[in-house]
């Protein structure tokens, strides 16, 4: 089998890395042929994956024509905010007996639509499959054990997709549920920058256990509006990847969170984690979303405060603490 991957980041290259070692051909491309050069010279990848060599079954391709050409598969694994164009780009290109897979977590910016939903604009006649989870890049690369969801509208292709992935290391589950896959996938985001924020300040475990067990409650809000299943929220792609975002150094959201309890500023945190922070994109598209569809998201209203209008971290805490007293009855 061969596999083209779209976006040689540390999601991108750990996948590759992965189905690499179970024997399948991997043609990688990216728009940054540095990165290309260093995968096929060298078998490293030192600016997102460090301490990762890459077997000799992975090979950058400059073309993207070339990379996606009689491949079986096609995983994209770019940043949200460039989806889409990478869709056009890729779109002459392929095949209706392709299946497109998607690594992609956020929504896009003014249209709110999910990753699924663009790549199925720009490609409307391919199975999509959308995979998501508890999967720090970091991990997946170097053979830790990891579960993950395939979610898709037809279960054959997320049953073909899980085939494909699953081994010994890496263990995936089916789910039809494709919008509640994708919501909890952006939203824990906003809560992992939220629970860096936490740490930034001082505050204690109390307050990250606050923060991440309200912030499910806004995901699944959010979520069921949408049409989610709310059981969905309780799996892997909700309070798994909410946990495992909202706790750990190899997220660059809570990384990205403890810079701006610090103090610092948005842009220069960004720029020290040397990475896309998709919390970021994710809480202007999420906050204006919320009250398109009129969803109450206390947590997302105040970190676009922080993060857009210079809100000072403390006080929105203290106005979190200090709203109206409500029940802890999930009616959603």
């Amino acid at each position: 089998m061969k596999i083209a991957v779209l976006g040689a980041g540390s999601w991108g290259s750990a996948i590759s890395i992965h189905l690499a070692k179970k024997g399948y051909d991997i043609f990688v491309w990216d728009r940054n042929v540095d990165l290309l050069n260093e995968i096929n010279n060298s078998h490293t990848n030192t600016r997102y994956l460090k301490d990762s060599i890459f077997p000799n079954n992975i090979k950058g391709i400059y073309d993207l024509k070339d990379c996606v050409n009689g491949k079986q598969i096609i995983i994209f694994a770019v940043p949200s905010h460039a989806l889409r164009t990478v869709c056009d780009m890729v779109k002459p290109y392929i095949s209706k007996e392709q299946v497109l897979v998607s690594l992609v977590k956020g929504l896009e910016n003014k249209t709110y639509k999910r990753m699924s939903e663009i790549i199925e604009e720009e490609c409307p006649d391919n199975k999509i499959v959308v995979l998501s989870g508890p999967t720090h890049a970091e991990e997946v690369s170097v053979g830790i054990p990891t579960t993950i969801v395939a979610a898709s509208k037809n279960i054959e292709a997320a049953e073909y997709i899980q085939d494909v992935f699953m081994d010994v290391n890496f263990r995936v589950y089916t789910n039809s549920d494709v919008v509640g896959v994708e919501i909890g996938a952006a939203v824990k985001n906003i809560v992992a920058l939220a629970a860096g924020i936490s740490d930034g300040l001082g505050y204690g475990d109390n307050t990250k256990a606050a923060l991440m067990t309200r912030g499910i409650a806004e995901i699944t809000r959010l979520g069921v509006k949408l049409g989610a299943n709310p059981m969905t929220f309780a799996g892997l792609t909700g309070i798994g990847d909410l946990i495992v975002t909202c706790t750990s150094m190899h997220s660059r959201n809570r990384r990205c969170g403890i810079l701006l309890g610090k103090g610092m500023d948005l842009k220069t945190a960004m720029e020290s984690i040397g990475m896309v922070v998709e919390g970021v994109h994710a809480t202007e598209a999420v906050y204006n979303l919320a009250k398109t569809i009129d969803v109450e998201m206390p947590i997302v209203n105040a970190l676009y405060d922080v993060l857009f209008n210079n809100r000072d971290p403390r006080e929105a805490v203290n106005e979190l603490m200090t709203r109206d007293k409500k029940s802890e009855e999930f009616i959603f």
